[in-house]
């Protein structure tokens, strides 16, 4: 990983798109914690070889951005917190249904993540179907790995404090149909990081990368301009 040069005065970045460990293709068991997630993000630079990285997170990843830039403010140059909020409360309900009945959760995740059932004909190309798409990622999640994330977004009581430690550049991105982590939230948050910037992105539910691709892209790319290495 390092600087790219840009093409034709376009801004490139070095990005590394991780899995945690315990999902996606990654092995282990799934980090209890916030805190144990942004503990682990130094870590993953290490081995990346990376010094300094600007950290763009979604949901649970923004606020384990959140928590690394403020305890590792060495290593992080910038955040981006997408459907972002303080605290990240999960219902008894669903909490309850991502331990003891996955399809129930990943149905009530699905439905409250996005703006509207039927997206046509905003979806991004013919054939796509945020909705089915996203189901689909989330049933090929290891049994279990659902629940110790939601416990965690749950569990996280750290979060005010450490906006308030955050010394780097912040944007925070957020849907404003997101019942989930909803806008206001969000701006709550943004008030406690020095300097923050909001971006609120019209039509949008909790999916936002989904949902509104070219917008959250155009916002990431303002603000990271001058950086040169992403990891999130």
């Amino acid at each position: 990983m390092g600087a790219a040069e840009p093409l034709s005065g376009a801004p490139r970045y070095g990005v590394l798109a991780l899995d945690l460990p315990g999902h996606g293709r990654s092995e282990g068991l799934p980090l209890a914690s916030v805190e144990a997630i942004a503990d682990w993000i130094p870590a993953l630079l290490d081995a990346a070889g990376v010094k300094q990285a600007a950290l763009v997170g979604h949901s649970m990843g923004s606020l384990a951005a959140l928590d690394c830039a403020a305890r590792h403010a060495g290593r992080v140059s910038r955040i981006a917190l997408i459907g972002t909020a303080f605290p990240m409360r999960v219902s008894a309900e669903l909490l309850d249904a991502t331990k003891n009945d996955e399809p129930l959760a990943q149905d009530m995740v699905n439905i409250w993540s996005h703006s509207a059932y039927a997206h046509y004909p905003s979806n991004p190309g013919p054939g796509f179907w945020v909705m089915g798409e996203n189901l689909r990622l989330m049933q090929r999640q290891r049994p279990g790995v659902m629940h110790v994330d939601f416990a965690a977004c749950n569990a996280y009581a750290a979060g005010m404090e450490r906006a308030a430690q955050v010394a780097c550049p912040a944007l925070l991105v957020l849907g404003r149909r997101d019942v989930m982590t909803p806008a206001r939230s969000g701006r709550e948050l943004a008030r406690a990081i020095r300097g923050a910037r909001v971006v609120e992105v019209a039509g949008s539910g909790h999916a936002l990368m989904a949902e509104k691709p070219d917008d959250v892209l155009d916002a990431l790319i303002g603000f990271l301009q001058p950086a040169t290495t992403s990891a999130g």
